[in-house]
């Protein structure tokens, strides 16, 4: 991985990372990546679904922009970091890894986090948000209810005074 500064090591978070991260890390801000946007466009048969229910799960698609959190972690947990986060986010390979520029409040580094693989068969693409509250009303997965994942980014997102349209009008379909 590159990074901008030496010895710094971040992760970019979008979903479930910001509220469950499972890593050692040693600062966490608010950050943003331009390029890329917060979506529910993949299929989950895993975590929030089956392969004959598949529920719905974020995925960091292209186009616009997207507010999350960093984190850094320090120099000697990275190695773990990294393959923990690929065990995790990998199980189907519907993610890619990729070093982005995030965008923090005093500056710019280098961070790692999983974009949606468009070519891969679990890629939703953009569903109308009634068939995408349908399918997470109803998936459940190894994870639990897919709706639980839904309402914890949502209300992790409203902690951190993270706004999302998009998200918001989905949730609102849920309260």
């Amino acid at each position: 991985m590159k990074q901008d500064q030496a010895e710094e090591y971040w992760v970019f978070a979008y979903g479930s990372l910001i509220w469950n991260p499972g890593f050692p890390w040693q600062v966490r801000l608010p950050a943003r990546v331009f390029g890329y946007h917060r979506a529910f466009c993949i299929y989950s048969w895993h975590y929030r679904g089956t392969p004959d229910d598949p529920g719905l799960i974020l995925g960091l698609d292209h186009g616009g922009s997207c507010q999350g959190v960093a984190y850094q972690v320090r120099p000697g947990d990275w190695a773990d970091t990294v393959a923990y986060l690929d065990a995790r986010e990998m199980v189907t390979s519907v993610y890619r890894p990729v070093d982005v520029t995030i965008h923090l409040t005093h500056g710019k580094r280098t961070a790692r986090t999983y974009r949606a693989d468009r070519q891969h068969k679990q890629y939703a693409g953009v569903l109308p948000l009634s068939e995408q509250a349908q399918i997470i009303r109803h998936a459940r997965g190894l994870g639990g209810p897919n709706e639980d994942y839904l309402l914890n980014t949502l209300e992790h997102l409203e902690e951190m005074k993270i706004q999302d349209r998009r998200l918001a009008a989905l949730g609102r379909l849920f309260r």
